[in-house]
């Protein structure tokens, strides 16, 4: 039986994202917060240079004003840490509750992964005030390969 808590694991942090995604950007809106409590003015000199496209719109100083333009990477820094953590607890669960190989078990854990990023993009495109994009997928994507990166190193320096 205790084997398969490590499932519930996996599942407890698939209700977090999936209740995450349900929520208007306004909820999970972290500029006045970094207003009120941050003067991150001392960055605008450095970063004011740095101007990119993301689904169809400008990331910048310029346009987001410096805490906008922080809350924008810590957002996708989230994205890159909660898949991340999302593939170690699949590759956890299927190592304990299934006790299948390493390749295996990360190459399953893999596609669940992105599979559920998929899934929670096209969630949140029924969440007022968000959109879905397959732009935050692919960061999903890259937070997963890290992990699978980390516990294949892991893998290695355990063997030697």
């Amino acid at each position: 039986m205790g084997k398969y808590l490590y499932w519930l694991l996996a599942i407890c942090w698939i209700g977090v994202i999936f209740y995450a995604s349900g929520q208007p950007y306004e909820k999970q809106d972290i500029k006045p917060y970094l207003s009120g409590k941050l003067d991150l003015s001392f960055m605008e000199p450095l970063l004011g240079w740095t101007s990119f496209s993301y689904n169809h719109a400008e990331v910048s100083v310029v346009s987001l004003g410096i805490n906008g333009f922080i809350e924008f990477f810590i957002r996708k820094g989230t994205h890159v840490a909660v898949f991340f953590l999302l593939l170690c607890f699949f590759y956890m669960a299927l190592k304990k509750a299934c006790t299948i190989s390493l390749i295996p078990a990360i190459s399953i854990s893999f596609f669940l992964t992105v599979a559920y990023a998929t899934l929670d993009e096209f969630h949140q495109g029924f969440t007022s005030n968000r959109t879905a994009y397959i732009g935050d997928v692919f960061i999903d994507s890259f937070g997963a390969l890290l992990a699978v990166f980390l516990l294949l190193m892991i893998h290695k320096v355990k063997i030697k």
